[in-house]
């Protein structure tokens, strides 16, 4: 992988390395991608697509009973904090 498809690759992935980590990673993106070229390489032709790895797998669910719902008090005495009696969290979006 050459410096520019490197910087353009971290740039879109908003990235930045030094050059001892550009040339660790210029390396690990080329062997991947000769692996890949590999793996195209592998006839596939009436393999039919694999949809679960492991097809014996099942869920275990429980049956639904419905129960009495906490009281608010208990409920919000397990939150690290609160409001006005609701749950306060960290903002999720920044204001500009």
């Amino acid at each position: 992988m050459n410096e520019e498809d490197f910087n353009k690759l971290s740039r879109l992935c908003r990235i930045s390395c030094t050059e001892d980590e550009k040339k660790r990673f210029s390396k690990s993106i080329e062997d991947i991608l000769l692996y890949v070229e590999q793996l195209q390489e592998v006839d596939t032709e009436g393999v039919p697509p694999c949809l679960i790895v492991l097809e014996t797998l099942t869920n275990k669910l429980r049956e639904d009973i419905p129960e009495e719902p906490l009281s608010r008090d208990l409920f919000l005495a397990n939150a690290p904090s609160q409001v006005g009696g609701m749950i306060k969290v960290p903002p999720v979006f920044k204001q500009q």
